[in-house]
């Protein structure tokens, strides 16, 4: 028999967060802005200048969505303790299953907003590139990148998310040497840059007759894709442009031209590919929006005003301390050395189910 009051004890704690929830989320303030571009796009020469009217019209759909969101987030809240009379009055146990998915989604629906309040980066907002690359550990190395790469598919799944693999440099063996992909969604960036760094997998080798434990570590590079607005200058003879044939899965195109595009910018020696697009030119406009989006970011970490100011001796790349920890045996736990978040499911993890790891690292940032 389902523990109504202690349902309702639970949901009760919920109200002190909304109420944080909505002051965090700006909702008031927004509304009230919402309402002001609202009555700017009525005014009769409003689309004279269209760059500015495309801006306000994009501001607009951003504010209705933020606030529908909350509002509909306040309403499922009011609507679950409805169930929970229905249920008691009723004693009908469908009733029941109906409300434990409604408080599921309910409280799914608030951990997305909360998350939403945690992001604090210039760019959170934004689409994110990532590159995975096998380090030590040869052929184990090389399946834990492809172990990495399906966990992160698994997870923009799971959110949503647009995954598409851009380049994909495959093992001799087995595994994949290096991949680049990008992950789109609101937020893409803001959620995945706590995945950079190091991640170290322990296990018994399934490349090693003897049945030994090896330790194999992988790093992941996080980017946030750069909004065209954004101009950036570069020296089109610091790039080298080279076209190949395409190695990955892409469609019948694939092996048959040489429509994949590899752009290196020699000064600082960062590499960008794309093989996805069918054609040269779009594979080339999409490594070339990567080149963008890693040089700006480079240039941020290092504080630098100019591109042709970043030089590759400023860029080696040490591995150092791993972020994260995947032991499959001899038993089974993954924790995050930065924040000590740990879960012993590591089946689920590699399934995709990365969002508490994703959030005590954002959390961390808050205190």
């Amino acid at each position: 028999m389902t523990d109504y009051t202690y349902i309702k004890s639970e949901l009760k704690d919920y109200e002190d967060k909304l109420e944080s929830l909505e002051k965090a989320l700006h909702i008031d303030t927004k509304a009230s802005r919402l309402e002001e571009l609202k009555q700017i796009s009525q005014e009769p020469n409003f689309w004279t200048d269209q760059e500015r009217a495309i801006e306000i019209q994009s501001d607009i759909k951003q504010m209705e969505t933020g606030i529908e969101s909350f509002n509909n987030l306040k309403a499922q809240y009011e609507d679950l303790f409805v169930l929970i009379e229905l249920g008691e009055e009723s004693g009908d146990s469908t009733l029941d299953e109906e409300l434990m998915d409604q408080i599921a989604e309910f409280k799914k629906l608030y951990e997305q907003l909360f998350m939403e309040t945690l992001f604090t980066e210039a760019y959170d907002e934004n689409n994110a590139y990532l590159s995975l690359q096998a380090g030590a550990g040869g052929t184990e190395a090389m399946d834990w990148v492809e172990m990495l790469l399906r966990m992160y598919q698994r997870y923009a799944e799971q959110n949503n998310f647009v995954f598409t693999i851009n380049d994909i440099l495959l093992g001799e063996e087995a595994g994949i040497k290096s991949v680049d992909f990008s992950i789109e969604g609101k937020y893409a960036y803001g959620y995945l840059r706590s995945e950079m760094g190091v991640h170290r997998l322990v296990r018994i080798s399934p490349f090693d007759s003897s049945g030994r434990r090896h330790t194999s570590f992988a790093s992941l590079e996080v980017v946030p894709e750069i909004d065209d607005k954004i101009e950036i200058e570069i020296n089109q003879d610091d790039l080298r442009i080279d076209t190949y044939r395409a190695s990955g899965a892409g469609g019948q195109h694939v092996n048959k031209t040489s429509s994949a595009v590899r752009i290196t910018h020699l000064p600082t020696g960062i590499v960008t590919a794309s093989q996805a697009e069918r054609s040269q030119h779009q594979n080339k406009d999409v490594a070339m929006r990567q080149l963008k989006s890693k040089l700006v970011a480079l240039a941020q970490k290092l504080n630098k005003e100019k591109i042709d100011d970043l030089k590759g001796e400023q860029l080696d790349i040490a591995w150092g301390s791993q972020i994260r920890s995947y032991v499959f045996q001899p038993y089974t736990m993954v924790k995050d050395h930065r924040t000590n978040y740990e879960t012993g499911d590591v089946d689920a993890v590699m399934d995709g189910d990365i969002q508490g790891f994703i959030l005590a690292f954002l959390s961390s940032e808050k205190e």
